[in-house]
């Protein structure tokens, strides 16, 4: 049976206040202590699904911040986009209530079991969401905190509440927070250059990773991509036991035989040099491969036969917002992806080609004007796979703008290092006419970028089935 987020804390805490409940990664971590027995209230500025959701299973959830809706919180858990001077989170410190962030309460639920915590810059929803099938699947019944929800779900949740002994979640880097965490497994996807805004430098992020990766118990596992540069550079100071993957030869874990089928994937692994299956994933990408040995290695580790873990990953439904097929009309299909960062957008754009469409018209909301501004010149060469590209103006995620950083010079940057059909269009809005127009029978439409981009693919679907683009 699962020790639930007991001991102590179940003692003296009762009641749990959210304040920005609507992120993914707030959503299911309120939704699972809910199922653990504790009141949970939230807040946040606008509706969403996650909060939909939290209503559905009696999570009392209001819209905007006030004062009084802290109630008789014991604790108040907030979201890093939530400001300091937030009034309910000012309310909270003049009552002296315990304010922590995401991953602090997370480590708490985790203390109390063997934790599996996926971190790297990309990857780690659908990784985690990938162990967490395959251990469902094995019937080891795990708990999971997700940063997604994944696709043929019983429910629209990243958590899930099990009996078993693992608890498998993400961990994110963003705000260095995750080093609070303490599990018995870590994964390092892979470490890109993001968050310079809290690190500083590549070289404090890279640090972060190798203390992440090394703080598990001595008997535990850091399970490596040894593929990325990155990872492969802080390999040297990881003081632990480990297990690398990817593609190349000197990995533990190495895909090869690779072929596409249909959207997805097949290939062979062999385990420290010995062939030990063939594996059918139907997720789409190389990228996706290196995800799925990552949840291989993590499988066996666990104690699942590769036989019951190949099987249960070639059942896996996908994760929301992750190369997630939104519909198909007039012969055109539209597919969401939630890529935001240049690495993403490239894997993205190959997976894609693999699709075997007549053009792949790809449109891209930038996220944060910091991040377009320290990653300007890989978002320049980013999009070289993609037939057409439309640029909609930045989504800012509460920060201010940036004078000379907007979607019109990313653009122009786009189109200065030699991409023939890039396109400002400014809102979505105005990218959906655009495609309504120009798309034909036999394109592909991809939707990219971390703001509110995927609400166009339901509405330019509704356009296109008014009547087949000519």
């Amino acid at each position: 049976m699962a020790r639930s987020a007991g001991g102590a804390m179940k003692d003296r805490i009762h009641d749990i206040h959210f304040v920005g409940i609507g992120g993914v990664g707030m959503c299911g971590l309120a939704e699972l202590l809910h199922h653990q027995g504790y009141r949970v209230t939230g807040s946040d500025l606008g509706e969403g699904a996650g909060i939909e959701r939290l209503r559905e299973i009696g999570v009392e959830v209001s819209i905007g911040h006030e004062a009084s809706q802290i109630g008789d919180a014991q604790v108040v858990v907030v979201s890093s986009a939530i400001p300091r001077q937030n009034v309910e989170l000012t309310t909270a410190r003049s009552r002296q209530i315990p304010i922590i962030g995401r991953a602090e309460m997370l480590a708490e639920i985790m203390r109390l079991q063997d934790g599996i915590a996926v971190g790297g810059s990309h990857g780690k929803t659908t990784t985690t969401s990938l162990i967490t099938h395959i251990l469902d699947r094995a019937g080891l019944d795990p708990t999971a905190v997700i940063g997604g929800r994944v696709l043929g779900g019983p429910h629209r949740s990243g958590a899930r509440l099990g009996t078993g002994r693992w608890l498998v979640a993400e961990a994110d880097e963003s705000d260095g927070s995750f080093l609070r965490l303490a599990p018995v497994i870590s994964i390092v996807t892979n470490i890109d250059p993001e968050h310079l805004d809290h690190y500083g430098t590549t070289e404090a992020l890279r640090e972060a990773f190798v203390t992440f990766a090394n703080g598990i118990p001595f008997w535990g596992l850091a399970v490596l991509c040894i593929d990325h540069p990155g990872v492969q550079a802080i390999l040297p100071q990881i003081a632990r036991r480990t297990r690398t993957y990817g593609f190349s030869s000197q990995a533990d874990w190495m895909a090869s035989q690779i072929e596409t089928q249909g959207i997805g994937m097949s290939f062979e692994v062999q385990v420290s040099g010995a062939p030990r299956g063939q594996v059918l994933s139907p997720l789409p990408g190389r990228h996706n491969i290196l995800n799925a040995l990552a949840a291989l290695a993590v499988a066996e580790e666990v104690g699942v036969d590769f036989g019951v873990a190949a099987e249960a990953l070639s059942q896996f439904g996908g994760v929301e917002r992750r190369f997630e097929l939104r519909g198909e009309a007039g012969g055109i299909q539209v597919i969401d992806d939630y890529a935001h960062h240049p690495a993403e957008i490239r894997a993205t754009l190959d997976a894609a080609r693999g699709l075997d469409r007549k053009q792949v018209w790809t449109v891209f909301q930038p996220h944060r004007y910091s991040r377009t501004r320290d990653c300007l010149e890989d978002f320049a060469t980013a999009f070289n796979d993609t037939d057409r590209l439309l640029i909609t103006e930045i989504y800012a995620a509460g920060e201010d703008p940036i004078e000379g950083v907007g979607g019109r010079e990313l653009c122009d940057q786009v189109r200065e290092h030699g991409h023939r059909h890039a396109d400002f269009v400014g809102d979505i809005d105005s990218a959906v006419t655009r495609l309504a127009k120009e798309l034909r029978p036999g394109d592909l439409v991809l939707t990219l970028g971390a703001g509110d981009i995927s609400r166009l693919g339901p509405i330019l679907l509704d356009q296109l089935r008014g009547g087949t683009p000519r």
